[in-house]
């Protein structure tokens, strides 16, 4: 399993960013797909998880309406929409099959004016 996360940054309070996160080495369709975040000194977050056939999501309360998790598994990618970016955001954010177990190195989110 190769999942490999980009499209992090530097953004301003109330910015959007896009992730995107492409995967390999297994079959991507079959899977649901997970978006964590691991912010500064605290433990693994699950912020959203969407079906393996992308018709229905999920997301942690801290995030729902602001972020959208979608995929495109002609690509065997999945992204994240993030929207109204605030400071509490900041973290490091990772894809995975298994939310306890992101494989990657993430991508760095810093929201900062």
């Amino acid at each position: 399993v190769q999942l490999v996360e980009s499209g992090g940054g530097l953004v301003q309070p109330g910015g959007s960013l896009r992730l995107s996160c492409a995967s390999s080495g297994f079959t991507f369709s079959s899977h649901y797909m997970s978006w964590v975040r691991q912010a500064p000194g605290k433990g693994l977050e699950c912020i959203a998880t969407i079906s393996s056939d992308g018709r229905t999501s999920s997301y942690a309360p801290a995030v729902k309406g602001r972020f959208t998790i979608s995929r495109d598994n002609a690509k065997n990618t999945v992204y994240l929409q993030m929207n109204s970016l605030k400071s509490e955001d900041t973290a490091l954010y990772y894809c995975a099959t298994d939310p306890t177990n992101p494989p990657g190195q993430g991508t760095q989110v810093t929201v900062s004016s």
